[in-house]
């Protein structure tokens, strides 16, 4: 995410190291790079200007003083103006203190809006909400079986009704939510492959129908100014809420993140950082700024982390490994939670200085699931006691799992060796919080670099 940004930062913020004091001369060609870093990024031109304006006029003429050098200061004040071009703060949804909240999803085709609905229905169902999904693109068969599908996975009700316009479908969906007490609507409404009259026409009909207390506008991350330009011809229209930007774990320029909000003063709520019903995130302009100057996401990280380790499971663990009953079934089960995390790349990107570290390495994703096939292909004896595993097992469950006896003698190595961590961590007192953390970090896995 904003690789090339970073960089160009990075290179900018080099040129002032071992100065006394921050002047026009010596800031200006650092701020030109980065400028350009701006406008490679699909940032908006006035955005990227006035940006850069504003740094100048924080940082010239500033002593640098104590232990604090230039560089460090510099940062301080990029990410500073970063964290402000981005919105400051996290952005909630608006819930309605007379149930159903209403939620209206507007974009393009092809922005990810319908995968969004399904994603943010099963974010609120996590919090306890009742969602119901709303089936408003009657123009394309495809997208209300989309949706009924993701509706399924998530045991989530989806309405939808043929032969009925959108605006009356709409109606007939808050007062179906009213009659069975669910309690947010989230309505999908039809996209097109560019803005058009008619298109904005029927979102405000719907929108004067069943007055939302919240409108999203979901755009593409990946298409930089264009998501920009499209957001503003639908504020101008829908005056919506929030923006969500998806396929944030693509190959993202950041043009997108870094000028929408300046741009149509509306904050960014959501990203989506993946297809899995879990790649949502809450939009922290924070995070987000210490991500593009490399100091990584630690708090995402640990709330990854927290909403898949479960404080009982992690006593129990706990207790088995001081008992030295720490077997493959439990080394299993954590690797399955941290494939819930997220992608190794990402999480490992979230660690400070990550990034740049693997900018040219690459990660086999797959590793993960070659050791949970070597695992699977093993007795239950053997996973419970895995010092019994000699040369003949060795190579059946090589044959089993179609991997090699390499592969499968690494991976004992690594059990192995974890067993001895988490051993020496509990005798020195360790707490099973630390535990959770190394494991959310990749821990438990090797990258698997080739």
């Amino acid at each position: 995410m904003f690789e090339n940004l970073q960089s160009k930062i990075e290179s900018a913020i080099k040129r002032i190291r071992g100065q006394a004091k921050i002047t026009e001369e010596n800031i200006e060609e650092g701020l030109l790079e980065v400028r350009n870093a701006l406008l490679d990024a699909d940032v908006n031109l006035q955005v990227a200007k006035k940006f850069i304006e504003d740094i100048k006029q924080k940082a010239i003429g500033l002593d640098v003083k104590g232990n604090v050098t230039p560089g460090q200061l510099i940062v301080k004040i990029i990410y500073d103006e970063l964290v402000t071009l981005m919105g400051s703060a996290r952005s909630n949804i608006t819930m309605s203190g007379q149930p159903p909240t209403i939620i209206m999803v507007a974009g393009l085709q092809g922005s990810g809006k319908t995968t969004f609905c399904g994603k943010l229905a099963k974010n609120l169902k996590k919090q306890g909400k009742q969602p119901l999904l709303v089936a408003g693109d009657i123009y394309r068969p495809a997208a209300i079986d989309q949706l009924k599908m993701l509706g399924e996975q998530i045991t989530i009700p989806v309405f939808s009704q043929e032969g009925v316009n959108p605006v009356k479908l709409a109606e007939e969906a808050v007062a179906y939510a009213k009659r069975y007490a669910r309690d947010v609507v989230i309505i999908d409404t039809a996209g097109r492959l560019s803005v058009d009259e008619e298109m904005m026409q029927e979102a405000e009909n719907i929108k004067n129908a069943v007055k939302p207390h919240e409108i999203l506008f979901v755009c593409d991350s990946m298409t930089g100014q264009d998501a920009v330009n499209t957001a503003k011809a639908f504020n101008d229209r829908l005056a919506f809420n929030g923006v969500v930007l998806t396929k944030m774990d693509g190959d993202t320029r950041g043009g997108a993140a870094l000028s929408i909000k300046a741009v149509v003063n509306k904050p960014i709520k959501f990203i989506s950082t993946g297809e899995k019903l879990d790649n949502l995130e809450p939009f922290y302009p924070d995070r987000i700024a210490s991500r593009i100057l490399g100091m990584g996401d630690v708090l995402t990280l640990v709330e990854r982390a927290q909403q898949e380790f479960d404080e009982e499971d992690a006593k129990k663990l706990e207790d088995k490994i001081k008992k030295n009953e720490f077997d493959l079934n439990d080394f299993l089960e954590q690797l399955n939670q941290i494939k819930k995390m997220g992608s190794l790349r990402d999480l490992l990107g979230m660690l400070p200085g990550m990034d740049k570290a693997l900018k040219n390495v690459q990660i086999d994703e797959r590793a993960m699931g070659r050791v949970e096939a070597i695992i699977l292909s093993m007795t239950k004896q053997e996973r419970k006691h895995p010092k019994i595993i000699n040369g003949s097992r060795r190579k059946r469950i090589a044959m089993g799992s179609g991997t090699s006896i390499q592969d499968v003698n690494r991976m004992i190595k690594q059990f192995e060796d974890m067993q001895k961590m988490m051993k020496q961590m509990t005798k020195g007192g360790g707490k099973m919080g630390a535990l959770k953390g190394m494991m959310g970090g990749g821990g438990m896995m090797p990258p698997g670099r080739r």
